[in-house]
């Protein structure tokens, strides 16, 4: 039972019905683009030379351009007859919901395969050279899709339930209901974004933790005259490009699912099964965000592999590290001045003033 759950789309028509159209539209060129750039790449690397990274990379473009192209034409549909999504066909809500959570699952775990392929590539070179390779990346792809599928595949048989949100428009995971079976996958569903977004992040901290580390190497190597180099560039910086790549990625999808997996884990431990008006805008605002997703994710690839965007992220990691290497440096040196003078230092005679020094003067004339 679902308390005012009601096909809204003849009220919100004229209010709503660019708004899919233009984030379709956005979205479409968007990944094109992308794709384009990517194919680019591998057709100026001759192919053999095409890193693991941007396969993966890849991968999720094409991912979201998928989702993007199936969901879309369903939400336009409904707007262009003005009927629910359920009113034109019972199975269409189905088949919405498991793309829109399939696909959703599927750029997560993509996200999660390059942060641990920048971890391996920066932390472990000789692990990442021995067992990582561009055919295994492909391989994980498929893996990460077979995956996605047999999880978004349960409400389909039995456990676990899809049904229609307000405005009639989209269907999703039931976040709100009494059987145990439904709460558990909707459980499920979201403690598996919640620790794929962990895992996320704390790949990034250890890849951040290891380029600062190999930056100072180099750049002590440098003053000691082991590099002939007059200036300080950052190490790797086809590494610090998927990095701060990753890192916005990152980013983005978290703001994009945290507001459904929130949603996700308050509809399975709230006891109320009745969903108010509130309730149907707060859901409808989650979906909003993450289907902002795969829009957002390849105009900030594009951003990113602009020449001067990548000048200006290799200086704010080379200030950063060098602001944290003149402190750490700093510290050093007084640790090792007091270890050598010890109270020396404090009893030493303080300076006079230069007033306390003319006084004396006229004192001894």
């Amino acid at each position: 039972m679902y308390c005012n759950v009601s096909c809204t789309i003849l009220h919100d028509l004229k209010l709503c019905s660019l708004c899919p159209m233009a984030l379709f539209i956005t979205g479409l060129i968007g990944n094109l683009i992308a794709l384009f750039i990517i194919y680019r790449h591998k057709s100026v690397s001759r192919g053999n030379h095409v890193s693991v990274f941007y396969v993966l990379v890849s991968g999720l473009v094409w991912t979201d351009l998928m989702g993007k192209v199936l969901l879309s034409p369903m939400v336009l549909v409904c707007y262009a007859l003005t009927k629910c999504i359920k009113d034109i066909n019972s199975h269409l809500c189905n088949t919405f919901a498991f793309v829109m959570s399939f696909f959703a699952l599927c750029s997560m775990l993509i996200l999660l395969a390059m942060a641990v392929e920048c971890l391996l590539s920066i932390g472990y070179p000789y692990i990442y050279n021995r067992v990582v390779t561009r055919r295994r990346a492909q391989i994980s792809l498929i893996t990460i899709y077979a995956f996605s599928l047999l999880i978004c595949v349960m409400p389909l048989i039995g456990f676990g339930e899809y049904r229609q949100y307000s405005p009639g428009t989209w269907c999703f995971i039931n976040m709100n209901d009494s059987s145990l079976s439904k709460k558990a996958f909707s459980l499920l569903y979201a403690m598996l974004l919640t620790l794929a977004i962990l895992a996320v992040v704390i790949c990034n901290i250890l890849v951040k933790i290891n380029l600062m580390k190999m930056y100072k190497l180099t750049r002590s190597q440098s003053i000691s005259g082991t590099s002939a180099q007059g200036t300080q560039s950052a190490p790797h910086p086809v590494e610090l490009d998927h990095l701060a790549l990753l890192v916005l990625m990152t980013l983005i999808f978290l703001i994009c699912s945290i507001p459904v997996t929130v949603r996700l884990y308050a509809g399975a431990i709230s006891p109320n099964i009745c969903v108010t008006r509130e309730e149907e805008q707060r859901d409808l605002s989650a979906m909003r965000f993450l289907s902002v997703n795969s829009i957002v994710d390849p105009w900030v690839f594009i951003i990113l592999r602009t020449s001067l965007c990548r000048k200006q992220v290799h200086k704010m990691f080379a200030k950063l590290c060098m602001s944290r290497a003149s402190r750490t440096t700093a510290g050093s040196i007084d640790e090792y001045r007091r270890r050598i003078h010890g109270p020396a230092l404090e009893t030493e005679a303080p300076q006079c003033a230069p007033n306390e020094i003319q006084m004396e003067e006229r004192d001894a004339s």
